[in-house]
């Protein structure tokens, strides 16, 4: 895993999210492969120089683009959450904070989907962190009997692939949030395949 080193300063830190910021934007608006360094320097307002004090190359900017997605995907969700007892409440907050988090971020999702065409490995490092943290909540509700006994790394990527449908049809396509009929039917699915067995049973 390529990780590049952060600035030591605030003011290089500043420089750096800028720098993402407008690469969020060009690549978001324009695609990868038509998004020039000078397009990303000239948005940030730097010298074309100082892009390479903090990447190396395009495709690096591109590489930490996602995994910031990531990251702030993970705190939203967090964030989201917080407060409730029970899995199936997390797993409802979670969907609502997914959704929200997609149609506030439409550039960084856009930059995700088509990072599988860059470079395969950036596409599938973003999934797989997603995926490894969310088996390990799932184990520690089934081992707690919140939800029901199972392979939690396929519940995971299962959940995975609702939530991204989910917010693709809408935040993404649409540009709106899913009707609440919609988004009830869709977590009446997730609940029935989460909760333990009617006789008491994880």
């Amino acid at each position: 895993m390529n990780v590049l080193p952060r600035p030591s300063t605030a003011r290089g830190e500043a420089t750096r999210r800028k720098l993402l910021t407008a690469a969020e934007i060009e690549f978001g608006q324009n695609g990868y492969v038509a998004t020039a360094i000078s397009d990303i320097t000239g948005r940030a307002g730097v010298a074309q120089g100082t892009f390479y004090l903090y990447f190396p190359s395009k495709i690096d900017v591109l590489r930490e683009l996602v995994r910031d997605m990531g990251r702030q995907l993970r705190h939203a969700l967090s964030e989201g959450t917080a407060g409730a007892t029970d899995r199936l409440s997390v797993e409802r907050l979670g969907l609502e904070a997914f959704i929200g988090f997609s149609l506030s971020h439409q550039n960084l999702y856009k930059v995700v989907m088509e990072s599988q065409f860059v470079d395969e490995t950036i596409y599938r490092e973003y999934y797989q962190t997603l995926a490894d943290a969310y088996t390990v909540n799932l184990e520690r509700a089934q081992a707690s009997g919140d939800v029901r006994q199972g392979n939690a790394s396929a519940q995971a990527w299962s959940l995975m692939g609702v939530a991204h449908f989910l917010g693709l049809r809408y935040a993404i396509w649409r540009h709106e949030a899913p009707p609440q009929e919609i988004f009830d039917a869709t977590f009446e699915l997730i609940a029935n395949g989460l909760a333990p067995d009617s006789d008491g049973a994880a």
